[in-house]
């Protein structure tokens, strides 16, 4: 596919915004559950925005990039809507090992 460079980039964020926005509407889903069905949860995404920040020379600190992504502070939202994992979370998530 050929696309305008600038174009794809727009594209691409807008995708991510919707993302985004999707997962602070579902607050139901935990991140445990993200990393074993998906191999990445809210975090990673905080994460790789940072490091795209540092890549880029753009100041962001981790604080910064896990508020953006999930639309408050981390604490805030962990307050809010993180649940205890549960055995089964826990086993799932240490049988599928994922890399972040």
């Amino acid at each position: 596919m050929t696309m305008d460079p600038n174009v794809r980039t727009q594209l691409e964020a807008a995708a991510f915004r919707r993302l985004l926005e999707h997962l602070r509407e579902r607050t139901d889903v935990q991140n445990i559950d993200l990393m074993n069905l998906a191999g990445f949860c809210r975090n990673c995404l905080s994460n790789w925005m940072k490091e795209a920040a540092d890549a880029a020379g753009v100041p962001l600190s981790k604080e910064e990039s896990r508020t953006y992504v999930y639309g408050m502070p981390y604490e805030e939202w962990k307050a809010r809507h993180q649940t205890e994992a549960t055995g089964a979370q826990l086993k799932a998530f240490d049988e599928s090992k994922p890399g972040h």
